[in-house]
């Protein structure tokens, strides 16, 4: 009897664990790069009105049989009325049949996965010797980003700041000691002081300007930037660019959406060659990663549907054998 399995988003919580999640994206990623995974370029469709977007995500990894497709809405002034900036669900279907297997709260696998991919570029780009990490943002996204990069990394201490300041303190209060995460947690009152010593820079907000300024960086400093998801949205400014080497999650769905490299582009200040890897060619070998103390490196990630796919197999798996969620008959 053919049976669907629904996942609420603290199911999900318990059926993705970080560390599984950063694995599978890194598998993700090597199928990506290495031409095996069929990911057709997500939709858009724009809610001027309300000031959101729409996104379908289709995505096939041949290599575990993984199959999904995610809806995802992006609703900025969601915060306003005390709502989830994001709305999310991620289908899972049999490769075999094409039939349903699992329906999946999808805000709670897109913060994860998001903060896998940051993970994963932290594991395979940042320094051993990493201390301290300089979080942007105080939302969901920014919450994984911190668990994800201190899940690979045996972190100290993590600084954050937000333009609310009252966010960023709950922030602290809350994620203080909460797993991987450093007891040390400190508001900063600027970005300057966020970033001051940091060795790892995460950006999760949905800014349409630079957070920080890139003469300021640290050398040996390795970015995660996952917030700018839009052409016109740019985290990053020009001269962390120029100073750094770019790394990105899939160098077709940057270049159409990721306004941190669109911007300088469009400007000409700099041009398509100045990414040098996606993260998949450094898993899989084929091009070199960090190479020295010094390098300030870069990851750019607007999420890729192939994130989904395996974090909902992962998911799947581990709720059958837990025994989570509700299963309905499908017949």
């Amino acid at each position: 009897m053919p049976e669907l399995r629904i996942l609420n988003a603290a199911e999900v919580r318990r059926s993705l664990p970080m560390a599984a999640a950063i694995d599978g994206v890194k598998e993700a990623y090597l199928q990506l790069s290495s031409g095996q995974a069929i990911v057709p370029l997500r939709s858009h469709i724009d809610i001027r009105s309300h000031n959101g977007i729409s996104l379908t995500m289709p995505a096939y990894l041949p290599g575990r049989g993984d199959l999904a497709v995610k809806i995802v809405s992006v609703y900025p002034d969601n915060v306003k009325r005390k709502e989830p900036a994001i709305y999310a669900s991620v289908i899972v279907l049999d490769a075999e049949s094409g039939r349903p297997v699992a329906l999946l709260e999808g805000g709670t696998i897109t913060a994860i996965r998001t903060g896998a991919a940051s993970g994963a570029a932290t594991d395979v780009l940042a320094r051993k010797d990493v201390q301290v990490v300089a979080i942007f943002g105080t939302g969901v996204q920014a919450r994984t980003q911190l668990e994800a990069v201190a899940t690979v990394r045996p972190l100290t201490e993590a600084r954050i700041y937000s333009l609310n300041r009252n966010q960023a303190l709950q922030f602290a209060e809350e994620l203080s000691g909460l797993g991987p995460i450093p007891k040390a947690i400190t508001v900063a009152n600027s970005p300057e002081e966020a970033i001051d010593g940091a060795d790892i820079i995460c950006t999760a907000t949905t800014s349409k300007k630079p957070v920080f300024n890139g003469h300021d960086l640290m050398p040996g400093t390795h970015v995660n930037a996952i917030g700018s998801f839009t052409p016109e949205m740019q985290e990053v400014d020009l001269e962390t660019i120029l100073r750094s080497t770019i790394f990105v999650d899939s160098k077709e769905a940057v270049l159409e959406e990721a306004g941190d490299l669109l911007v300088p582009m469009a400007a000409g200040e700099i041009t398509e060659e100045a990414i040098f890897a996606e993260l998949g060619e450094v898993i899989g070998g084929q091009k070199s990663g960090r190479v020295d103390s010094e390098q300030i490196t870069y990851f750019k990630s607007v999420g890729v549907a192939i994130q989904d796919a395996v974090a909902g197999r992962i998911a799947l798996e581990n709720a059958n054998d837990l025994g989570l969620g509700k299963v309905i008959s499908l017949d």
